[in-house]
């Protein structure tokens, strides 16, 4: 008998729950616990119980921060099975994390906590001088400790329809204004209807993922898409991924998994240790798909990783490419199962909103590598368009808009730029199609705009990796206007441990490297002890040009501006030669308060690509024939340029 289509979350765990599928948690290397589908709703139902004899009701809010996995799961199902609407956030680490639990709770008006005494203790250590956060932690009604919930009868289930709230997916950026996405049954269960057409899933799969289940990626793709579609699924632990990145793929091989998943950087963590470390011998030839989401996709790393595993029997067909966000129940996007990974090359300086763009056959110094995250998936429509919403042609770059029965019809904190006419929905995403294929560009928040130009972050971030001891991950670029002329100032923030002496010679090559390969002038190199980021593993870029603008780094940059000042020593005067102080004034009028000598790179302290314009244009006045712009690159030096010209004038 055909099994009847689903309606509700709820209905995917009666109705799969006496089948021999599990859900297994590993906590550590070696440590592993497996629960059945029954098992997980029999345990569900006796914390709905404690949950209602705590008041708990039907479309109440519960914030759940716990650390556990299964603590996690056991209390989620209880939420969806007595209509309680839970609302996950990421426990972290940082102020920022227990500071988010507040303000989401504020925005809510009326929600309770569920959690542990630890995460409770770290909480109130973060609440103790904000009024508004101690009495929500010290009422007795609003907080609900795991411990005390014991064990008892069975709860009452309520009466779930598709058209209820299952819950609320904020943001896992957003921490001072939290942003809520609202998603009901039918909701998710439309977009998990489109996952398992696009991907083919079965019953016979079995995944395995470290993402935290309070993200959209690790919570629907990688729990409620195995209960909905029937198939058993591995949960580790995100610390443990972190702390020993390999047994990722030993535990891949040891359960027999099918469908891997992460983000970009999770690929680049495991390569790095792979690289140190290399592999104990380990069967991946059961891995059909390996998700890559979440965050800018590299090509460079997904055919590295397929590469380097492919001794270990790993598919080079298996890296899938995708496309989505919380706004639509996760799944945008999909690629052909099977299919090769497909990039284009496209010109940067052609994917400006409303561009068209550019490609080529091969990635350039002027280039950038773009890969493709295929097609809409069931139930879902893309829209490349304008800021109004109206379509754009194919190759032409916009703003990626998204409807359909998976998208959410409410965001908790919207600003009014989600929601358009006719039902599209904003994603605050870049991209374009071609070939009938998805590309996505960056994200419209975060793009630099100098000279008239559009830069992406990640981008630059991409070209910064290739410098030593720069990894894919240790920076992050963005972008702030300028209070003095309005204009763009372009910031690389640098992970440094070291002392600010040490940095100097960072400093130097971020600056040079960013202004040779995108002539653009970086106005600060700032150290920073830790490159913050999402749990889904995407870079708060924004976050870092806040904490600039609020002038979190102010010290730190007078303290290098010192050292640069007793580096450089006083700016060189004239120095007696006819050509080389020709230069120097020339120089001086191109870059004004800029200090520096005839040895220094003038890419290094920060010429723009105007700036080298303007020197060479002056130089070839001077100079005719005698210099070409390339010149300026090849010998960035006042003293290097000089010799150069002093040769080529004395030829006759």
């Amino acid at each position: 008998m055909t099994p009847r289509r689903l309606q509700t979350l709820t209905q995917a765990l009666e109705q799969h729950r006496s089948e021999e599928r599990f859900v297994s948690f590993i906590e550590g290397q070696g440590e592993e616990k497996r629960i059945s589908f029954e098992q997980l709703y029999r345990r569900a139902l006796v914390l709905l119980h404690g949950l209602q004899g705590r008041g708990m009701q039907k479309g109440d809010h519960l914030i759940l921060f716990l650390s556990s996995n299964e603590q996690f799961v056991d209390v989620f199902w209880a939420c969806l099975l007595g209509g309680i609407i839970p609302v996950p956030l990421a426990v972290g680490i940082s102020e920022q994390h227990r500071q988010k639990v507040f303000n989401v709770a504020e925005r809510l008006g009326n929600a309770c906590l569920y959690t542990d005494r630890k995460n409770l203790a770290r909480l109130q250590s973060s609440a103790a001088a904000l009024p508004a956060a101690r009495a929500f932690l010290g009422s007795r009604d609003k907080v609900l400790l795991s411990e005390q919930v014991s064990a008892g009868p069975d709860g009452v289930p309520a009466d779930i329809e598709p058209e209820d709230v299952a819950f609320i997916q904020f943001s896992s950026g957003s921490t001072g204004n939290p942003k809520g996405i609202v998603l009901r049954h039918r909701n998710l269960i439309a977009n998990i209807e489109g996952i398992r057409d696009g991907a083919a899933f079965t019953p016979e799969d079995l995944s395995l993922s470290w993402m935290p289940l309070t993200h959209d990626m690790g919570l629907i793709g990688f729990h409620l898409n195995p209960v909905a579609c029937n198939y058993s699924h591995v949960i580790m632990r995100t610390d443990l991924f972190v702390r020993r990145p390999l047994y990722w793929m030993i535990a891949a091989g040891e359960n027999r998994a099918t469908v891997l998943g992460s983000p970009n950087f999770g690929y680049q963590h495991f390569l790095k240790a792979f690289r140190r470390k290399g592999l104990p011998d380990t069967d991946l030839s059961r891995v059909r798909l390996v998700f890559n989401g979440a965050e800018p996709i590299s090509a460079a790393l997904c055919r590295e990783f397929m590469e380097v595993l492919a001794k270990f029997g790993l598919s080079r067909c298996s890296m899938f490419p995708a496309y989505g966000l919380a706004e639509a129940s996760l799944a945008v996007s999909f690629p052909a199962v099977g299919a090769d990974l497909q990039v284009v090359h496209a010109r940067r300086d052609s994917l400006s909103v409303g561009a068209d763009a550019v490609l080529g056959t091969d990635r350039e110094g002027s280039q950038v590598s773009l890969v493709c995250v295929g097609m809409p998936v069931r139930h879902c429509e893309v829209r490349i368009g304008d800021l109004e919403g109206q379509a754009l042609t194919d190759g032409r770059v916009g703003h990626v808009l998204i409807r359909g029965a998976n998208v959410t019809e409410r965001v908790i904190g919207d600003d009014g730029s989600v929601f358009l006419d006719e039902g599209w929905v904003n994603t605050g995403d870049l991209g374009f199609s071609y070939r009938q294929g998805l590309y996505i560009t960056g994200r419209y928040k975060e793009i630099l705009f100098v000279h008239g130009q559009n830069f992406y972050p990640h981008d630059i971030e991409d070209v910064l990796a290739g410098l030593p001891d720069l990894d894919l991950g240790k920076t992050a670029v963005a972008g702030v206007s300028s209070g003095s002329t309005g204009l763009e100032e372009v910031l690389v923030f640098v992970l440094h441990k070291g002392g600010l002496e040490e940095f100097l010679p960072v400093r130097a090559r971020v600056r040079a490297c960013v202004n040779e390969n995108f002539g653009i002038e970086v106005q600060h190199v700032i150290p920073v002890n830790k490159v913050p980021k999402t749990t889904s593993g995407k870079i708060q870029r924004t976050w870092l040009a806040s904490s600039y603008q609020e002038g979190e780094f102010d010290e730190v940059l007078r303290q290098l501006s010192e050292w640069l000042d007793r580096d450089s020593g006083p700016m060189q005067e004239d120095a007696g030669d006819e050509i080389l102080d020709a230069i120097l004034r020339i120089c001086r009028e191109a870059l004004p308060g800029k200090k520096f000598s005839t040895h220094d790179d003038l890419l290094e302290i920060g010429a723009s690509s105007l700036a080298l314009v303007e020197i060479y244009t002056a130089l070839d006045e001077m100079f005719p024939g005698r210099i070409e712009v390339t010149d300026l690159v090849e010998h960035p030096s006042i003293a290097s340029l000089a010799r150069l010209l002093q040769g080529r004038c004395s030829v006759v």
